[in-house]
């Protein structure tokens, strides 16, 4: 476990790993306007220790080679049984804005949920899965 939260034990790089996985953000700016409040520096330190890690990659686009664009490797994939349960935790267990039957919902439909984060990482789908809370 400890190296597991030597790789991800902070808040950023688990919304990071959320916000690719989930809510469908791939660039910096998509990031920075994220409404998290991440600090760029911040931002810019913990999406290169994401990517030396192997959970991400960068790649420039094909339309403006100055852009970058995220996105989970396998490993990064991997870790969605691990959010969906912290994202369950969080809506079952504290004050949040999320509707009040997301909780069950997610529980309820968890393989369903698992197995479309997988096909729009196969397929690079980069449509929210949830809305932004």
């Amino acid at each position: 476990m400890s190296i597991s939260l030597e790789t991800l034990g902070d808040r950023w790089s688990l919304l990071i790993i959320r916000d690719l996985m989930v809510r469908g953000l791939r660039t910096f700016k998509d990031f920075q306007e994220s409404g998290e409040g991440i600090a760029t520096n911040i931002l810019a330190e913990r999406l290169t220790r994401l990517e030396v890690a192997g959970i991400i990659t960068a790649t420039r686009e094909e339309e403006d080679r100055r852009r970058i664009s995220y996105r989970l490797t396998q490993k990064g994939i991997e870790l969605a049984p691990v959010l969906l349960e912290l994202l369950i935790w969080g809506v079952r267990h504290e004050k949040t804005d999320a509707p009040a039957g997301l909780a069950r919902k997610l529980e309820q439909q968890r393989p369903e949920f698992l197995k479309e984060i997988k096909r729009r990482w196969r397929e690079e789908d980069p449509n929210p899965l949830l809305p932004r809370f």
